[in-house]
C-alpha cells in the first residue's frame, strides 16, 4: 500500500486567485479511510499549521499515513510528509519527508533557495547531503497539492485539459501533470457531493500500474477538497474516501444531507 494516500492526496493544488477565496487556510485539517472493498486498511491526515521560515509567516502542512489492524501485520506503513511554503506565493522552503514502508525507509530534509533555484537534500539515514538544481516555480510533492488547489484555471478546465507543475521528488524534478476528467455527484458519508474528476499522472513502477492509475475527486465548491481516490496497483487495486474534516476555509457544499 505504500504511501498511496498520501501521494494521492498530495496531488490537487499553482499561484493564488485573488478572484475567490483561498481554498483552505490555518487550521484545516482532514482524514481519509484506505480500504479495500469493506476493510479498513489504514489512514491518512492533512493538516495545515502555521510556522516561521526567513523571519515570515508561513503555512506549514503535514501529512500522515499509516496501517491498522491485520494490515499492519501483513505490511507496517508509517509516513510523514511534511512542507512549508509561502502564503502568498505557494513557493516552498522546506521539505520533510520521514517513512517506513514495510522495510522500505527514507529520513530527508529538502532546504529550497528560491534565489538560486536549488534544494539542499540533507539524506539522516544514509548521512548524505546533495544540492540539485531546480526550475523557478518547483513545488514539493506536500506543497503541489496546496499549490494546485488555489490554481486560477483549476475550475475553467475543459475535458481532456491539463495543468502542469514542476515537482522535486525523489531527488529529481518531474514534470506532475494534472489531467481534467469530468464532474459527478459523488454519493458519501456526509451526503451527495458535487466533484470535479481528475487524473494525475504518476510514476510508474514501484506501486502503480501505469501513468494513470489513480483518479481524484475534489469537491467542485471553493474548499477543493478531496472526496474519494481510487488507484489501480501493482497487484490488486485500492479506495480512500474521506472520513473526517475541521477548519475548512469555506463552506462545505453538499446537495443532499445523509
Amino acid at each position: 500500500m505504500k504511501n498511496l494516500v498520501l501521494l494521492s492526496l498530495l496531488f490537487f493544488t499553482v499561484s493564488f486567485d485573488m478572484e475567490r477565496p483561498s481554498a483552505f487556510d490555518v487550521g484545516e485539517w482532514f482524514k481519509f479511510r484506505i480500504h479495500y472493498g469493506l476493510v479498513t486498511a489504514g489512514y491518512a491526515t492533512l493538516e495545515v499549521k502555521e510556522s516561521t521560515r526567513n523571519n515570515k509567516k508561513v503555512f506549514h502542512a503535514v501529512g500522515k499515513g499509516y496501517t491498522t489492524g491485520m494490515s499492519r501485520w501483513f505490511f507496517k506503513v508509517d509516513d510523514n510528509y511534511e512542507s512549508y511554503f509561502d502564503k502568498n506565493t505557494g513557493k516552498p522552503y522546506q521539505f520533510v519527508r520521514k517513512i517506513d514502508e514495510g522495510g522500505y525507509t527514507k529520513n530527508q530534509e529538502g532546504f529550497f533557495n528560491q534565489d538560486k533555484n536549488t534544494v539542499l537534500v540533507k539524506d539522516y539515514k544514509n548521512n548524505t547531503n546533495a544540492v540539485f538544481e531546480t526550475p523557478e516555480q518547483v513545488q514539493d510533492i506536500v506543497s503541489t497539492f496546496y499549490y494546485l488547489r488555489n490554481h486560477p484555471n483549476v475550475d475553467k478546465l475543459k475535458v481532456g485539459e491539463s495543468i502542469n507543475v514542476d515537482m522535486f521528488f525523489d531527488n529529481e524534478t518531474t514534470k506532475f501533470r494534472l489531467k481534467f476528467i469530468g464532474r459527478e455527484d459523488l454519493d458519501t458519508k456526509f451526503g451527495t457531493v458535487p466533484c470535479m474528476i481528475f487524473r494525475p499522472l504518476v510514476q510508474t513502477g514501484r506501486v502503480f500500474k501505469e501513468q494513470e492509475s489513480l483518479t481524484v475527486w475534489i469537491s467542485a465548491d471553493d474548499n477543493k477538497l478531496p472526496i474519494r481516490i481510487k488507484a489501480s496497483l501493482m497487484v490488486g487495486s485500492l479506495k480512500a474516501d474521506l472520513d473526517a474534516f475541521k477548519g475548512l476555509a469555506n463552506p462545505f457544499e453538499i446537495k443532499v444531507k445523509k
